[in-house]
């Protein structure tokens, strides 16, 4: 199980990175991030910023 952190301007969340299921562009330069059998996260960064953030913290080596 591999955590990954997504920075949020509310706060920062520590998810497992195989239960992000889906991006989506949300307004004000933020993204919803769908989690498996949960609500969406509120993200800040842009899509592209996030989807990039997410597979380096997955792919880190240890």
């Amino acid at each position: 199980m591999k955590f990954i952190t997504l920075n949020s301007r509310g706060g920062n969340y520590l998810v497992v990175a195989e239960n992000v299921a889906w991006l989506r562009d949300y307004e004000n330069g933020q993204t919803q991030v769908g989690m498996v059998g949960g609500a969406p996260l509120l993200v800040a960064g842009k899509i592209d910023e996030i989807a990039a953030s997410i597979l380096a913290q997955a792919n880190a080596v240890e």
